[in-house]
């Protein structure tokens, strides 16, 4: 027979252990969600087999996954092809190269369009050095690059005028012109470049555009209008915000201006109107 003692103190380890058998079947065969480690209740029997599983179990959830990411490829410089005319031009130093030796040549190849015809340039520029010091360090005189209308770039002047109108007189968006050089030249040329090529070209014609600011404004009637366009967002793709194209035309001369602006508030006419004094 127990006393009333042993038999509380079996009691309680009984409640114990049936307390922690069930906290292990929750933690074994439960959802993941319910797979934790219990706190230490009261009077609780510790038992190593539970600590074993939570750690067999904690290593069994932790999952190592590695990937590769492949890095974005540039377009990189433009690929001229080959089968196009080429006009080779041979540049001398302007210094006076009598008593000295050519020791090398410096290769610059351009594009040019002529009506119906793609053309490469190649510039070749010579090199020369003093006989009497080249075994020391020779001064080194080379013939000067011709100026381009984008510095470091490509394109000819021929070339960027015939995508300018090509645009906006035949209007010929850029990628039927990419479709254009590609069938008739056998030329890939990425859009991103022709992109680059267009800004720049806007960029050189900023000086005729004040030109023609002037000229519009040079009149005591002026006739304006604004019209809502949607305009692809560059940062967002597939996405559109409104903008608003100013049309100011000159009647006296029929000379018309554009003007676009991200909105329809007074700053972008009272900036072009500044110096106009009519009405």
């Amino acid at each position: 027979m127990f006393s009333i003692a042993e038999f509380e103190a079996i009691k309680a380890e009984n409640a114990a252990l049936r307390h922690e058998l069930e906290q292990l079947k929750r933690l074994i065969f439960g959802s993941k969600q319910e797979r934790f480690v219990p706190t230490q209740v009261p009077e609780q029997l510790e038992l190593e087999l539970g600590q074993e599983v939570v750690q067999e179990q904690a290593e069994s959830d932790t999952e190592t996954i590695t990937y590769q990411r492949r890095k974005k490829l540039h377009p990189g410089r433009t690929k001229l092809p080959d089968n196009i005319p080429t006009e080779e031009i041979i540049i001398e130093p302007e210094e006076d190269t009598t008593n000295m030796i050519l020791i090398g040549e410096e290769v610059t190849e351009t594009v040019d369009y002529q009506p119906g015809v793609l053309l490469k340039r190649r510039y070749v520029r010579r090199k020369y050095a003093r006989k009497e010091e080249l075994e020391d360090q020779p001064t080194i005189v080379i013939g000067a690059m011709p100026d381009r209308p984008i510095p470091k770039g490509i394109p000819e002047a021929g070339l960027l005028a015939h995508l300018m109108v090509s645009k906006y007189v035949d209007h010929l968006p850029f990628y039927r012109q990419i479709e254009q050089f590609k069938r008739n030249h056998d030329w890939t040329i990425h859009k991103s470049t022709l992109n680059n090529w267009f800004a720049a070209c806007c960029k050189l014609l900023e000086p005729l555009y004040d030109q023609l600011l002037e000229k519009v404004m040079a009149t005591d009637y002026l006739q304006a209008d604004e019209s809502p366009i949607k305009v692809q967002d560059s940062d967002k793709k597939g996405k559109t915000h409104q903008g608003y194209m100013w049309v100011y035309r000159n009647p006296l001369n029929g000379l018309v201006l554009f003007d676009y602006r991200k909105g329809r508030g007074m700053h972008g006419p009272k900036e072009r109107l500044a110096k106009f004094t009519g009405v």
